[in-house]
């Protein structure tokens, strides 16, 4: 949806042909981000299990990071009910990959993410761990804020 001051009614700039995995179509959105250089949204299709980057005026898709066909998985590319997504700069991306309790980093065109913060499905309450992470944040000098959700507390990690 696109916002005009005083409307009432948005207009659809993403998905809105029913749920699904093609690329004209989302699956839960459940967070956005916006890209500037590209003129792209990245958006966080909590159950295609990945970011999707879509152009400004596009009618469909290309994928930004996690797996293509919407499979969940642990591996360094597969994200599992991610949940929030930022991106620097230089066109990399962190996301909270909740449901395996971690936080990736794709470098700007990369598919082949690398762990920077939790480990990979291990739950715990130590400050190397995550518990559901669910949204973060980065700040001008890159550090990175991650609500640490079933844990109740936000942990800092600098910069990567």
């Amino acid at each position: 949806m696109s916002y005009l001051s005083g409307s009432s009614s948005g207009t659809v700039v993403a998905g809105g042909n029913g749920p699904g995995l093609k690329n004209t179509q989302l699956l839960y959105p459940i967070a956005v981000a916006l890209d500037m250089s590209s003129e792209s949204l990245l958006i966080v299709n909590w159950r295609g299990h990945n970011i999707v980057r879509w152009k400004l005026g596009s009618n469909s898709w290309t994928i930004a990071a996690g797996n293509i066909n919407g499979g969940a998985g642990t591996t360094s590319m597969h994200l599992n009910s991610p949940r929030d997504v930022a991106i620097d700069r230089w066109g990399n991306l962190y996301v909270a990959d909740t449901n395996n309790q971690r936080i990736q980093f794709f470098k700007a065109g990369e598919l082949n993410g690398t762990t920077i913060a939790g480990i990979t499905s291990a739950i715990g309450n130590v400050a190397t761990q995550l518990y559901f992470p669910h949204s973060l944040i980065l700040d001008n000098e890159l550090n990175l804020y991650v609500s640490d959700n079933h844990n109740h507390r936000v942990q800092k990690f600098m910069r990567y």
